[in-house]
């Protein structure tokens, strides 16, 4: 079945027992362009006209136009990951209520081989896995804590305890259900923060089912999103003041040892006794780093 658009209502499976699925949409690339002409009717300027309109949007920034296209999306996904979701103010949402109705009886579990390690450089990131050993024990552990969580939530309700209560101590793998409504504008946003390398693995799957969605629904829009945010960087004063120092400090000495003075200054660097440089532990150095690195220079530190 196709909707306005010329998208595919689907749903798509996200983690062991999550899902999204496409409710409704309005609008299209076409509204986009409509609205930033402030003009009525369609045909009047040629498909590449029109994209060169949603990539100078894009580009520069004009975000109302992308705000006449809305999406209304049903999802299932374990409250903790919610929580992270949830967080986007933007849109309009109507949770199942675990008031009125029994909660899910269903809890994102873990594989052995899926148990992340803490990040000793990220406090809210992870980095490698558990030895399968480790894995093993997690997991039928995991699994012992579900049920026992569950039998004990069911027997509350059949001894006659309010639902509102006896959900209480369930855990936050346990599913739940939304309509979640939001404009392109805000949900391009969403993405492009829940698609990042750094979001939680768990977000980033349905961020990836949302994200073929929109690349269905308005792919020019989509094209110019990855274009100019997704695989884009964003530089700040001291990137570029790096960069430019990077390339003329290699010939001369003074110009590098002077942008030195200026990283010690940043708390990028730091003087040794001795006089040598020494990198610091700093966030924004280690962003700079890696902008240099997939812009094909090298660190001059």
């Amino acid at each position: 079945m196709t909707i306005p658009g010329h998208i595919t209502k689907r749903s798509i499976d996200v983690l062991d027992n999550g899902f999204v699925r496409l409710v409704d949409v309005m609008g299209s690339d076409s509204s986009i362009v409509q609205a930033a002409r402030i003009s009525y009717g369609s045909g009047t300027k040629a498909v590449h006209q029109d994209e060169g309109l949603i990539r100078y949007l894009m580009r520069l920034r004009h975000t109302t136009p992308f705000e006449m296209c809305e999406i209304k999306l049903h999802v299932r996904v374990p409250m903790d990951c919610w929580r992270q979701w949830i967080r986007h103010r933007s849109a309009s949402v109507n949770e199942y209520s675990t008031r009125y109705s029994e909660a899910i009886d269903a809890c994102q579990t873990t594989s052995p081989n899926e148990w992340r390690l803490q990040s000793s450089g990220n406090k809210q990131g992870s980095n490698g896995f558990v030895d399968e050993d480790t894995g093993n024990h997690l997991t039928k552990s995991e699994q012992e804590l579900h049920q026992h969580a569950r039998d004990v939530y069911d027997d509350r309700l059949v001894c006659g305890v309010a639902r509102e209560q006896a959900r209480k101590d369930l855990p936050l793998s346990t599913y739940t259900e939304a309509y979640w409504k939001i404009d392109l504008h805000n949900l391009l946003h969403f993405l492009a923060l829940r698609l990042d390398t750094h979001a939680q693995f768990e977000i980033r799957q349905y961020a990836n089912a949302i994200a073929s969605i929109v690349k269905e629904w308005v792919p020019l829009t989509w094209s110019a999103f990855e274009d100019y945010r997704l695989n884009s960087l964003m530089l700040s004063a001291r990137d570029i003041f790096v960069i430019q120092h990077t390339i003329y400090g290699v010939c001369d000495p003074i110009i590098l040892n002077d942008a030195w003075e200026t990283l010690i200054k940043w708390g990028w660097l730091e003087r040794e006794e001795d006089g040598r440089v020494k990198v610091k532990k700093s966030r924004e150095r280690e962003e700079c780093e890696l902008k240099l690195n997939k812009l094909g220079f090298t660190p001059p530190w």
